[in-house]
């Protein structure tokens, strides 16, 4: 009996330390420690203007619609965009209406961007990301909106595209994966240059 209350008590003051420790002590460290060192990331990599007004993070994708900004990937999360509610297609290769939403998406990409027809379209102009929020774009989809974008401006082309260069973004550790434009950041610093 004496050894059946010894480990009682000796689990409930391990349950405690335990609790104490992993439930209180290490999370304030984290989050101190992301704080001091990783302030910028800690809470949520956001944009701001010069007035501190919340424009956006620069790890979640955006809508934008009008001729004068570049276009994100498409987007199956929620109503589109959506954080709360991340998610993709979930159609198949072989789903018809994946293939018929993939084609009606190509028609209307050449069209907005006076795309000829033998010019490839790029994938992730037309298909959403796993997630729904993917913030980037290829390079070659960037620099097919590029005009589109420089005339909706009244800009020169070799503007846009510098500033596509601008806010590219390398591979992931210099060799994870493709480099890509991150759409906020480009259709922010548009909007800089051309209220000028």
């Amino acid at each position: 009996m004496k050894t059946f209350i010894k480990e009682t008590i000796v689990s409930i003051l391990a349950t405690l330390v335990f609790g104490v420790v992993l439930c209180g002590l290490y999370p304030l460290v984290v989050y101190g420690a992301g704080q001091l060192l990783f302030h910028y990331q800690a809470n949520g990599s956001l944009i701001e203007s010069a007035d501190h007004k919340i424009l956006g993070s620069e790890w979640l994708g955006q809508n934008f619609t009008s001729p004068k900004y570049f276009h994100p990937r498409p987007s199956a999360a929620g109503s589109g965009y959506d954080a709360s509610n991340s998610s993709g297609t979930n159609l198949g290769p072989t789903s018809q209406k994946l293939i018929d939403s993939v084609k009606a998406a190509v028609e209307q990409y050449r069209k907005d961007n006076n795309v000829p027809p033998e010019t490839l379209v790029p994938a992730d102009a037309v298909t959403s990301s796993g997630s729904g929020l993917d913030p980037h774009i290829s390079v070659k989809n960037a620099l097919l909106q590029a005009p589109r974008v420089a005339r909706e401006r009244g800009v020169g082309v070799e503007i846009v595209t510098a500033e596509i260069t601008n806010a590219t973004d390398g591979p992931s550790l210099g060799f994870l994966g493709e480099a890509g434009v991150n759409v906020l950041k480009l259709n922010l610093t548009l909007d800089k240059i051309t209220s000028k």
